[in-house]
């Protein structure tokens, strides 16, 4: 299937070093825990650690909505837990892409009720034009129209995980019509 850059390595590199100087200005002191969502965030999981200056610990999450199709099944399940207990510390969920919302809306519920001292959303992208269900994402690294995007850790069926860029996933029922422009920092 045909690709096409949308953000490149160089825009992802400079945006994670601001979301992670943000990140230090914000959680200053106390126990701070970065856990991954896996697969897809581990890539922006591994940069925004290192752009975070302060002592921060890492954990990592399976959770499942969309298997091996290009939209979310609506069923979400937890494929790998914590490893560690994250109560009266704060924890920042690290997601590769904020689409539909339902996956989140899901995993902050559950882990709300693990007692954490805060709870909050990095994201590297959003689209906002797919949400079905409310989501506060505090750190966005970019908001995206509406295209299925691969690469920096996103996949389709297990693939394009390892494209330094994040590209638009065309086929022949995709258009290609959005540029570099449509893409928002925020």
């Amino acid at each position: 299937m045909p690709l096409r850059s949308l953000i490149s390595e160089q825009q992802i590199r400079e945006r994670i070093a601001e979301m992670g100087a943000a990140i230090d200005r914000d959680y200053p002191e106390g126990i701070l825990y970065l856990i991954c969502i896996l697969k897809g965030a581990t890539i922006f999981h591994a940069d925004l650690a290192r752009a975070i200056k302060r002592d921060a610990f890492l954990d990592f999450m399976g959770i499942s909505s969309y298997g091996l199709e290009k939209s979310t099944s609506g069923q979400v399940q937890v494929t790998k837990d914590l490893d560690i207990s994250i109560e009266g510390a704060h924890v920042l969920i690290v997601e590769d892409i904020v689409d539909s919302g339902v996956t989140l809306t899901y995993l902050t519920r559950v882990l709300a009720q693990r007692n954490p001292k805060s709870l909050a959303i990095a994201a590297l992208l959003d689209k906002p034009d797919r949400r079905l269900r409310p989501v506060d994402v505090k750190y966005v690294g970019f908001k995206i129209p509406d295209e299925f995007v691969v690469g920096y850790g996103l996949d389709y069926a297990q693939r394009y995980r390892n494209l330094r860029d994040v590209c638009v996933l065309e086929d022949a029922d995709t258009p290609a019509t959005t540029s570099d422009a449509s893409i928002q920092l925020t």
